[in-house]
């Protein structure tokens, strides 16, 4: 946040796709004075999430918005079945941080790891999903939605382990003695983590995700758009997928603002860009000529 408000302050543009606790919207009037044009959570989810429902948004009276996503190695490796293209660190972040969504209208809070289902995805079969706090800005910016909520995708049996460790105390920060060592659980538990979760530089994941949109269209009628990504690592030019669908997006937006596409003044999530004419469309045709292909399914009544 400081980062992104110092940039802003030296009356640059920016695009950024880094997580803070802090709402970026509380910099809008900053941005405006200094005449910048700044675009966050700009990624895959936050991001292309936010994209899709800002630019349907504008033509549909939606009733409910489910984002799954997640990002996974090809290869199952027990326990786990997962590595992180990041820090672990940031992974227990999701996995501690109460997920907030939203139901009949109302913002409800959970714990992480909460509500597991099981969900189906071709290429890849089945995925536990679970509660994450992923809606972020989407929560003020489209509070007339009355459904909104987004979930992770894991391999089946990865919450439970997930769930013994922090059950067991290995994400507490509190300090402990051991032989006259005061040890963070949390720092031993990242430090092990890290060689478990850290992929190789030419090991193979994809990312996974499923965005659903519904509601009634201009006619009046009921209607369902599906957007379907099954992103993999790119041997050719050696780039994970998590950087391909994250980096992709945000280069797009980049562009948006060098062409002069977009050059509105202020602090503007995705959801809030792609309702603007043209946009959307260029972001999608940006990614596709990269090989980041949303199919998109369209389904009345």
């Amino acid at each position: 946040y400081q980062t992104l408000q110092w940039i802003i302050e030296t009356k640059k543009d920016v695009v950024d796709i880094s997580f803070f606790p802090e709402d970026a919207l509380a910099l809008n009037e900053l941005a405006q004075a200094m005449e910048v044009t700044a675009i966050v959570d700009c990624g895959v989810a936050p991001g292309m999430s936010n994209l899709v429902l800002g630019y349907h948004n504008e033509s549909m009276q939606i009733e409910n918005f489910v984002c799954l996503v997640g990002g996974l190695p090809k290869v199952k490796k027990w326990p786990f079945a997962y590595k992180a293209p990041f820090s672990p660190i940031d992974v227990i972040e999701e996995y501690t941080r109460p997920a907030r969504y939203v139901e009949n209208s109302h913002i409800l809070i959970k714990p992480a790891l909460s509500d597991v289902a099981q969900e189906e995805f071709d290429g890849v079969g089945t995925l536990e999903s679970f509660n994450s706090d992923g809606l972020r800005s989407l929560l003020f910016t489209m509070g007339h939605i009355p459904n909104m909520i987004e979930k992770t995708l894991r391999y089946p049996g990865h919450v439970e382990y997930i769930q013994v460790l922090k059950s067991s105390g290995f994400f507490n920060e509190q300090p402990i003695d051991v032989k006259g060592t005061a040890v963070s659980p949390l720092d031993f538990t990242c430090k092990v983590l890290f060689d478990e979760w850290k992929l190789g530089e030419t090991e193979e994941e994809i990312t996974v995700m499923r965005i659903t949109v519904s509601g009634k269209n201009e006619s009046g009628d009921q209607e369902t758009i599906i957007y379907h990504l099954h992103d993999a690592y790119d041997p050719k030019t050696q780039t994970s997928s998590m950087a391909r669908t994250t980096g992709y997006t945000a280069t797009a937006a980049v562009n948006l603002i060098l062409e002069k596409r977009f050059n509105n003044t202020g602090v503007f999530p995705p959801e809030l860009v792609s309702n603007h004419a043209g946009c959307f469309d260029f972001i999608l045709k940006y990614l596709t000529e990269r090989g980041v292909v949303y199919r998109k399914e369209t389904i009345l009544g």
